[in-house]
């Protein structure tokens, strides 16, 4: 079967997004004279969405609902503000991008990242290159419920085996698989390769333009 379309994940896949995600959420907990954690600790924060991340950045003495959703609220009010600060494209996106367009493939993304900010830095970074952009409205739809990708691919008129997914986590590879899409995991990410292998990787890619000799 042909690959006629590519659902990109964003975070750790199209975008290096982990310092802007890191600075907001310690901005936060500075405030409120709570621990903040190193770039590297916040590597394996990301992925669940941000709610999540939250959950796991507070201390367990002051990680209840009720302060959960207090510092959610907080923490998008920051990133909202510095969403683009220091996020930037991987080394090697636009070229693999270019070529992608090039042979007429359907591009899109989906995040567990909140809509409005998925939206907002896939737009400002890649004018023009996806449709549809998809982030997290719904708790229970985020990665890896495969519903939203495969209505990503009712949107883009295609098969579920026309489809690659790529993305940099184990979530993103169970997505893939339970959409019954061809999962390639990156190793520039957040996570490493032993987590994409056992959860379901079916190619790796050391470098973007790695992804053309399978199309």
């Amino acid at each position: 079967m042909k690959f006629k379309g590519v659902i990109f994940d964003l975070d750790g896949t199209l975008v290096n997004s982990l310092e802007d995600i890191a600075d907001a959420m310690n901005s936060v907990l500075q405030g409120l004279s709570y621990p903040t954690h190193s770039y590297e600790a916040y590597q394996y924060f990301i992925g669940s969405g941000l709610r999540n991340l939250v959950s796991k950045s507070l201390p367990s003495t002051h990680n209840d609902e009720k302060q959960i959703d207090n510092c959610f609220h907080l923490m998008i009010e920051v990133y909202r503000d510095t969403c683009t600060h220091k996020t930037k494209p991987y080394d090697g996106i636009f070229e693999l991008l270019d070529h992608l367009i090039s042979r007429n493939m359907k591009l899109s993304v989906f995040s567990n990242k909140a809509d409005e900010l998925t939206k907002e830095i896939t737009a400002a970074l890649f004018p023009n290159y996806f449709d549809p952009i998809v982030g997290l409205t719904t708790e229970s739809l985020k990665k890896p419920n495969p519903f939203e990708a495969v209505e990503i691919s009712k949107s883009l008129g295609l098969k579920a085996e026309e489809i690659i997914f790529v993305g940099d986590s184990g979530i993103d590879m169970q997505t893939a698989t339970n959409a019954n899409i061809f999962a390639v995991g990156v190793l520039w990410g957040y996570r490493p390769k032993e987590e994409l292998i056992s959860n379901g990787a079916k190619y790796l890619l050391s470098h973007p333009l790695d992804l053309i000799p399978i199309l």
